[in-house]
């Protein structure tokens, strides 16, 4: 579908796409490298360093540590994933909504702008840190909008996520502070819908 699906393991932090001033006034650079360099690569280093433990889990057959690592695998592998599509869910000026993701959009929510107020009101809802997140849930051929808490919580299984907004407090805090509504609405501006329409095409052919 992407081009996260062609890495291997070890994981590798994956390129931005464009500068970390790129995104100002709506997302200062300082945030933004820190949220990359650091937060994102530490998602990436958790979850090649859980795979390493659980390759030596397998080697010894003790078993004793798997519950806490299965948990790590999540946490950090969701991190991953969940930071390689906020990148590409963000652009400098935004992009419009192509003609074919909206109809959908339309057929699912009413309205275009209907979605995009559920999105932005449940992303400011979320509870604790999390994001929101437009998805794509192919048993119903439906899209939804969801609530993700920590990283991997609340989803559904099997959903395509189009979309994601990140409301972790360490995305929004030294621009925005506790003004988490500011913040989603500042993302809404930067929101690519190209992107999300491209992975809605790729969701609707498996």
């Amino acid at each position: 579908m992407d081009k996260l699906l062609n890495q291997t393991y070890p994981f590798q932090l994956p390129a931005l796409g464009f500068a970390y001033e790129a995104l100002e006034p709506h997302f200062d650079a300082r945030t933004m490298e820190i949220h990359h360099t650091k937060h994102h690569a530490g998602y990436v280093t958790g979850l090649n360093q859980t795979l390493e433990k659980l390759q030596e889990v397998r080697k010894t057959g003790d078993y004793t540590s798997v519950q806490a690592l299965s948990r790590n695998l999540a946490f950090h592998g969701s991190g991953h994933m969940l930071h390689y599509l906020l990148w590409h869910s963000m652009t400098p000026g935004g992009k419009p909504m192509p003609a074919s993701l909206a109809k959908a959009v339309e057929a699912d929510f009413g309205t275009v702008e209907a979605m995009q107020a559920q999105f932005a009101a449940a992303t400011i809802k979320v509870e604790t840190s999390g994001w929101g997140v437009l998805a794509y849930e192919p048993v119903g051929r439906k899209l939804l909008v969801l609530q993700a808490e920590r990283h991997q919580d609340l989803a559904i299984w099997g959903v395509v996520p189009l979309l994601v907004c990140d409301v972790w407090e360490h995305a929004y805090y030294t621009q925005y502070a506790n003004n988490r509504g500011q913040w989603v609405a500042a993302f809404m501006k930067l929101a690519n819908w190209d992107f999300a329409a491209q992975r809605y095409a790729a969701a609707v052919k498996i």
